[in-house]
């Protein structure tokens, strides 16, 4: 689907071959920002929101301290979530994915990942909850004892097309263990939906489905079943990658336009010059729409003509996306301790995508 175009500011960014180890290319980033016309403030007043889903006309969003956020007709409903464990507050660390189960209207279960810390360390884990009398309870650890430390916790769950449980996981602010496949760190992890591991793994006996990653927190699916993730880099060289199982994405030993063999190059870089902090990720119609905290913007990077455009920027920093129809939902993140935001913030906006 191609959008109306307000204005075009060319600008240079980078784009390397996911296969091989061709020359990179040049692809042309425009600026697309919607008018106020084109957007409407579903919710506002959230408190640190990492994560959008959506069932019928329900939204179900998490908060970083803990909560999830149920907004149905309009109304706002903050549901407590009893977890096992506290919620650390550690940087970037709190109650991050969330995805509903496939049969959720009839069993009141999802998935969630979330930061704690116990007496010894800090950790992330995976788990089911169960929602009953409007409050979450956790029912099952899935997955236990994933890396975590002062950042980089990654956080993304997605249940993919194949029916399996994707989650992304950061680098724990120790790039090694990014390299290391016995190392949950630095990884994209596929589970089965009971917690154990799929039989057609890349691995033996290992969640790990691709590694080398620093600190990716968005992924998704296109219609033929490709893969896509999104990456921080290291200041800048944010990353827009193709997943594939088992393939190494170079993390500490290459980032950005960097290539070595045996080692995956992304599909788009930002460049040494440029920052997106690049987060939640939704595909549509051959583009895949970018939340950027940072970059403080929704980009949009079309995958046949190799281009990257803003399509919001003027919202501050945004966390996730989420997409049904042709309508693009997105949660700012402006009170994270990052941005700066007023007093109505952070919201849930939804934008039209116009033909």
């Amino acid at each position: 689907m191609k959008k109306n175009m307000a204005a075009f500011l060319p600008l240079t960014f980078l784009f390397a071959s996911c296969s091989t180890n061709e020359t990179s290319q040049e692809n042309e980033m425009t600026e697309n920002s919607q008018t106020a016309e084109s957007t409407e403030v579903l919710a506002e007043n959230l408190e640190i929101p990492w994560s959008i889903e959506k069932e019928d006309d329900t939204f179900y969003m998490t908060e970083r301290e803990g909560t999830i956020v149920q907004l149905e007709d309009g109304d706002l409903n903050r549901q407590q979530v009893d977890l096992d464990e506290e919620v650390s507050t550690a940087s970037e660390a709190g109650l991050l994915g969330f995805v509903l189960s496939p049969d959720f209207s009839q069993t009141n279960e999802a998935y969630a990942y979330y930061t704690y810390e116990n007496e010894a360390e800090q950790f992330n884990r995976i788990v089911r909850l169960q929602l009953s009398d409007d409050q979450w309870q956790e029912e099952e650890i899935l997955l236990d004892e994933i890396p975590s430390g002062p950042y980089h916790h990654g956080g993304r769950l997605k249940i993919g097309p194949d029916d399996q449980l994707y989650a992304t996981t950061g680098d724990a602010a120790d790039p090694e263990i990014a390299q290391d496949t016995d190392s949950l760190g630095g990884k994209i992890l596929r589970l089965n939906l009971d917690g154990t591991i799929p039989e057609d793994n890349p691995f033996d006996d290992s969640y790990v489905y691709s590694y080398g990653h620093r600190n990716s927190q968005g992924i998704t699916w296109s219609d033929d079943g490709q893969m896509y993730a999104s990456e921080h880099g290291d200041d800048a060289n944010d990353e827009i990658n193709l997943i594939e199982a088992g393939e190494n994405y170079g993390w500490p030993q290459i980032e950005g336009e960097e290539e070595q063999e045996g080692m995956v190059s992304p599909l788009f870089t930002s460049g040494e010059d440029e920052t997106w902090a690049p987060s939640g990720v939704t595909y549509h119609e051959e583009n895949l729409y970018v939340a950027a905290l940072r970059g403080s913007a929704v980009l949009e990077f079309d995958l046949e003509n190799e281009e990257v455009q803003t399509l919001v920027s003027d919202f501050g920093r945004i966390r996730d996306t989420y997409i049904e129809d042709d309508d693009l939902y997105f949660i700012t993140n402006n009170l994270d301790g990052r941005g700066s935001g007023d007093q109505e913030d952070d919201r849930l906006v939804r934008v039209e995508l116009t033909e």
